[in-house]
């Protein structure tokens, strides 16, 4: 189903006013398997986000947090009605934002309109000033998780490195856009998996990860 079907489909939910809460905004964090958010009254457009990428079967950021979804797809410059559209709210250095799905700009492209979820306590479409976007990002379908084979490192190309860079994503280790370059954030993220599961901390994908890898994948 099109992901601006299903969000189009709960517009007009909104949050019930005091300690009653609504069931639908509830259910997003449900099947959306995030944890915390477990009234109307917590911040929830992260959530909306989720829950239709997945009802459609696509990427997620399986968190509540609006700036997750910076690291999720890709970043594009002509976004195309049904991207991710993230913003910054008080500051763009701040930890706080908000997302929801691009649906277009005024005439002058000084306004961005978002179709979302806790946009005035509701789900509805909201313009948003075009100066506080941070990124524009496109998803895809759920891709397969494929091992990729050792050894690969720092300046590595192709698409071993492309599995390597998707499965560390899955796995929570942000090493940002899938490109197939192993570049710094690669590395960074490579390490930090190597540490926390006791392995030589070097940076470097060798047979040694596989073991660990393995395991995860099928936990």
């Amino acid at each position: 189903m099109d992901l601006l079907k299903i969000a189009a489909s709960q517009l007009g939910t909104k949050e019930i006013s005091g300690s009653e809460d609504n069931p639908q905004i509830v259910k997003y964090a449900e099947e959306s398997g995030i944890i915390g958010i477990t009234n109307d009254e917590i911040a929830w457009c992260s959530t909306f986000v989720n829950w239709v990428a997945k009802k459609a079967g696509l990427q997620s950021s399986g968190s509540a947090a609006a700036r997750s979804w910076t690291n999720i797809g890709i970043a594009v410059k002509d976004p195309k009605p049904g991207d991710i559209v993230v913003f910054w709210r008080e500051d763009p250095l701040s930890w706080k934002g908000h997302v929801g799905f691009f649906t277009g700009f005024n005439k002058d492209a000084s306004i961005v309109y978002c179709l979302g979820g806790n946009q005035s306590n509701a789900v509805n479409i909201t313009g948003y000033d075009a100066k506080k976007v941070l990124s524009y990002r496109r998803i895809s379908q759920v891709d397969t998780i494929s091992i990729p084979q050792p050894t690969l490192k720092r300046r590595d190309k192709g698409n071993e490195v492309i599995k390597l860079q998707k499965l560390l994503n899955f796995l929570g280790y942000n090493c940002g856009d899938v490109d197939g370059d192993f570049g710094p954030k690669t590395e960074n993220a490579l390490k930090l998996f190597q540490a926390n599961n006791q392995l030589t901390v070097d940076g470097i994908y060798t047979s040694e990860t596989l073991n660990p890898v393995e395991s995860l994948l099928q936990s």
